[in-house]
């Protein structure tokens, strides 16, 4: 799956780009718009975003799950060792599968306040009125996409997260 971004300067661009969208059968779910004025485009059905697609608190719980794990794991095994009667195999397991949730715990408290590398970039736009569209689309599909909304909406900037973003954003977004 692919996420693209879609910064359309008004409401009315917005709702007319997520019909075309749908009538190329992109389903509702996976739809998603940011703004500061929409609630009228949530009367009209369009999806509004949530904190899975405008934070990072997906990518952070993975994090914490798998930091979470392997401390836990270590730990697992220090505690054995520090415990003598203890089975090495279900401390380890045991204190890693702790650690795991725990980690999911903790990620998912520090990615719910950090933004999305593109909603944190296109912040300002949507202050001052703009709309963000986030699609999720698969692969093969997204040139297709693309190029219909640039066709009939040029004045809309079409945006993905790049690797390189991604390196520079480690820990602070999508």
């Amino acid at each position: 799956m692919q996420r693209l971004y879609f910064l359309i300067p008004d409401k009315e661009t917005t709702t007319d780009i997520v019909n075309e969208l749908n009538m190329m059968g992109l389903a509702k779910d996976n739809l998603h718009v940011v703004g500061k004025d929409w609630k009228p485009l949530e009367k009209e059905g369009v999806p509004i975003a949530t904190l899975v697609q405008t934070s990072d608190v997906v990518n952070a719980s993975k994090r914490g799950a798998i930091v979470g794990a392997v401390l836990g794991l270590v730990l697992g095994v220090i505690a054995h060792y520090v415990l003598i009667d203890t089975n090495i195999v279900w401390m380890a397991l045991g204190m890693a599968v702790f650690g795991a949730l725990f980690g999911v715990w903790a990620g998912t408290m520090v990615g719910v306040s950090v933004k999305d590398i593109k909603v944190d970039k296109y912040d300002k736009a949507i202050k001052r009125g703009a709309m963000l569209l986030i699609i999720d689309i698969p692969d093969e599909r997204e040139e297709a996409y693309r190029e219909v909304i640039k066709r009939h909406h040029p004045e809309v900037v079409i945006d993905k997260v790049k690797p390189q973003e991604r390196k520079q954003h480690v820990g602070e977004g999508h």
